[in-house]
C-alpha cells in the first residue's frame, strides 16, 4: 500500500510539474521544442550593456559640472582649517 501511495504522489508531482512548467524545458533542464527562452539572455545582456553605456555617457558629461560645483562649494565655506578669529 505504501508503494502505491508513493507512485501516486510521484505521478501527481510529475503531472503538476509538467502543467506548471512554462519555460519550455525538457525534464533534463535543456530548452526544448519552441526555444522561447533563447532570446532572454541576449536581451538582458543588451539591456545591461546599454545601461552601462548610458552611465558612462552621463558621467562623462556631468563630471566637469560636478567638479566645479564641488570646488565652488568648498571655496565658499568660511573658517575651514580652524584659523577663524572670533
Amino acid at each position: 500500500m505504501g508503494r502505491r501511495i508513493g507512485q501516486t504522489l510521484k505521478a501527481r508531482w510529475l503531472a503538476w510539474r509538467s502543467a506548471t512548467d512554462t519555460s519550455g524545458a525538457d525534464g533534463d533542464g535543456r530548452a526544448g521544442g519552441n526555444g522561447r527562452d533563447r532570446g532572454d539572455v541576449p536581451g538582458w545582456v543588451m539591456i545591461t550593456v546599454m545601461t552601462a553605456a548610458l552611465v558612462v555617457a552621463i558621467a562623462t558629461l556631468a563630471t566637469p559640472a560636478l567638479q566645479n560645483l564641488f570646488t565652488s562649494a568648498i571655496n565658499s565655506v568660511s573658517g575651514v582649517g580652524g584659523g577663524g578669529g572670533g
